[in-house]
């Protein structure tokens, strides 16, 4: 259970709340109250600081009814009149404001935008009614478009395991891909997660099949966009001018979860959070990259999900060997019976993208007057509008409800809280 008092930090309006602030995920100890700012609800929390212009000043509107406070780097608004707070939600982070926002914002590597520069934002504050209207519309809308989008990535999930249960029977041997039946023979391997494996397959350190090492810093003065990607943790990132290694390559990630493993066609830059492949020694390189997938899919005791993880972990790492020319049928085998699924992930993904972006611009056009959605509100049914339907049909609030908990012991000396009366 969370302890101490809800806060919100800079970070979590871009990272947690979209729109709105139902539930907080970081707290404070009570004792550290009077170190923040307190927030009402209804109160307006821009970020101040960002990494990009398109992002600077992200902003949110509290909803919550219980004690509440604000962490640094946030600059705070409230309202002066009477106001629909989920209006102000919608009209203060939708398309054409985010703009006004990205005009205002000032730095270099990291942007910043004051309170001072907020003042002058500019947005359409139809009559009370109309606002109630415009937010049952939005609020119905939203609900659907965020359904949909649920159930396409509950598709993707359902894909992506089936496609890692073909990689993992073929990459261990738990089916001859040539036949699709199991091997003649087999012999245990003495490790858990493997099993039995194919009696002329030989057992390994992962040490002596692929050598890994650490990827490259690239300093924030040197990113320039390029035709080189550039791949973490969580894959591209970045472009540069320059690559570090030449490919197809394999790359996976080195902090939480190593799941996140990417085949790389062409030239790359490793960044610093990533491991690459730097030698195949002899062996098939997507054959190595399929392998690594299915490595980081087994338990291994814990080594392969664990934050931070390092080369020697993953070197002492027992596994089967094929001989190259069943690597080769593996790859083959691997890459036809998941083709559909690819096809089918990618397609999924497009969707997605395409709601996101028609969610977005429903927002901007109903909320700067483009469409008058009154009649077709009036039609809607009542729902509270601090629940919202489950994407899988229950009654909760908008946030994640495993975002857990985030204790937080700073001094209000590290921080800069911005409060500006009346918005």
């Amino acid at each position: 259970m969370p302890r101490g008092i809800p806060c919100i930090r800079y970070g979590d309006l871009y990272t947690t709340h979209d729109y709105f602030i139902q539930k907080s995920r970081s707290f404070i100890p009570k004792d550290k109250a009077a170190e923040y700012t307190a927030i009402k609800f209804g109160d307006v929390l821009f970020a101040g600081s960002g990494e990009t212009i398109g992002e600077i000043g992200k902003s949110a509107v509290n909803l919550m009814q219980n004690e509440a406070y604000c962490g640094g780097d946030v600059i705070l608004f409230r309202p002066s009149q009477q106001v629909e707070s989920r209006y102000l939600g919608y009209a203060m982070d939708c398309r054409p404001t985010a703009a006004q926002k990205a005009t205002m914002g000032r730095g270099i590597t990291v942007m910043h935008i004051y309170g001072n520069q907020l003042k002058h934002l500019t947005f359409p504050l139809p009559p009370l009614p109309e606002q109630t209207a415009i937010v049952r519309f939005l609020d119905h809308a939203d609900r659907r478009i965020r359904r949909y989008i649920h159930a396409k990535q509950k598709l993707i999930a359902l894909l992506e395991e089936q496609k890692q249960a073909i990689i993992h029977q073929a990459v261990t041997g738990q089916i001859d891909v040539r036949t699709g039946q199991r091997y003649p023979s087999y012999k245990d391997s003495g490790v858990e997660w493997l099993g039995e494996v194919p009696e002329h397959w030989e057992l390994r350190r992962l040490k002596w099949v692929t050598r890994l090492q650490r990827g490259y810093d690239l300093p924030a003065d040197r990113r320039v966009p390029g035709p080189f990607p550039v791949v973490s943790s969580g894959g591209v990132i970045d472009s540069h001018t320059e690559a570090r290694c030449t490919g197809p390559g394999v790359v996976m990630g080195r902090y939480g979860s190593t799941d996140a493993v990417y085949f790389v066609e062409g030239d790359f830059w490793p960044h610093n959070t990533s491991l690459f492949v730097t030698d195949f020694q002899g062996n098939t390189k997507k054959w190595c990259y399929y392998l690594l997938r299915s490595i980081t899919k087994a338990d291994q005791a814990g080594k392969s999900a664990v934050p931070g993880l390092d080369r020697k972990d993953l070197f002492q790492i027992v596994i089967a060997v094929p001989p190259v020319a069943e690597q080769k049928w593996a790859v083959q085998a691997i890459e036809a019976a998941t083709d559909s699924f690819t096809n089918a992930i990618s397609m999924a993904g497009r969707e997605i993208d395409l709601l996101h972006e028609y969610r977005t611009r429903l927002i901007a056009d109903v909320v700067t007057g483009k469409l008058d959605v009154r009649e077709a509100a009036a039609e809607l049914p009542e729902v509270d509008p601090l629940a919202e339907d489950d994407l899988d049909g229950t009654i909760h609030d908008r946030e994640n409800s495993n975002l857990g908990e985030l204790d937080a012991e700073e001094s209000a000396a590290e921080y800069t809280i911005e409060k500006e009366m009346p918005l």
